[in-house]
């Protein structure tokens, strides 16, 4: 039971890398290839965090840009917490995680009780948006959502607002597990600093062949 399940994680992990897919939609696609359309046997459909873990293993083996991705996008993520200084604003998903696909955008949650006044925050600075729905951080349901295009760096970075009550954060501030170790599943703008405080991993040195001497 517990190898399907890894195995229904790897598949849908490598459909995130490489198709974008969100993780709902990866999960079922992965199930049906791995298992055909039988019905799977009971808890054998592998959580998000098995996923995360997946995910995070194919891209450290297969996409060499990915640090310097997720230091991008802390970055832009950052950039736009700053624009959002007047409200109770956190980073989470990829961005925070430090799982970054190549599809993947930043996500910010901001906790406020008059959601128009987000919308007017970013009509004054002249940065477009659509409005929608995301998926509630509890899971149990939809919860308002804003979503732009933010200029940086010569390019256009997708970014999606999640709007929540301000009573939402005490609940939204909780310890869980992530990635095998316990942590916050989003952080401040404080944080998220010192994340990037961290320096840029370092290029690997070239490897010196065995009994000749480094140039």
């Amino acid at each position: 039971m517990e190898q399907l399940k890894l195995e229904i994680a790897a598949q849908a992990a490598r459909l995130i890398a490489d198709s974008g897919l969100d993780y709902g939609s990866a999960k079922r696609k992965a199930a049906q290839s791995v298992w055909g359309r039988e019905s799977l046997p009971r808890d054998s459909m592998p959580d998000n965090e098995t996923v995360d873990l997946a995910l995070l293993e194919h891209l450290e083996l297969f996409d060499e840009a990915h640090p310097a991705r997720v230091r991008r996008m802390r970055r832009v993520a950052l950039e736009m917490m700053d624009r959002l200084a007047a409200f109770q604003t956190y980073v989470a998903g990829a961005a925070w995680k430090g799982i970054c696909a190549e599809h993947a955008y930043v996500h910010l949650q901001v906790f406020h009780d008059n959601p128009k006044e987000v919308e007017y925050a970013l009509i004054d600075q002249g940065l477009p948006y659509e409005a929608g729905e995301a998926p509630h951080w509890r899971g149990d349901a939809d919860t308002e959502a804003l979503a732009l295009l933010l200029p940086f760096e010569g390019e256009r970075v997708p970014v999606l607002i999640a709007l929540y009550d301000s009573d939402q954060l005490r609940g939204a501030l909780k310890v869980r597990l992530n990635l095998g170790q316990a942590m916050a599943a989003r952080g401040d703008r404080k944080a998220l600093a010192a994340l990037l405080a961290d320096p840029p991993p370092a290029d690997p040195a070239p490897q010196t062949p065995a009994g000749l001497p480094p140039r």
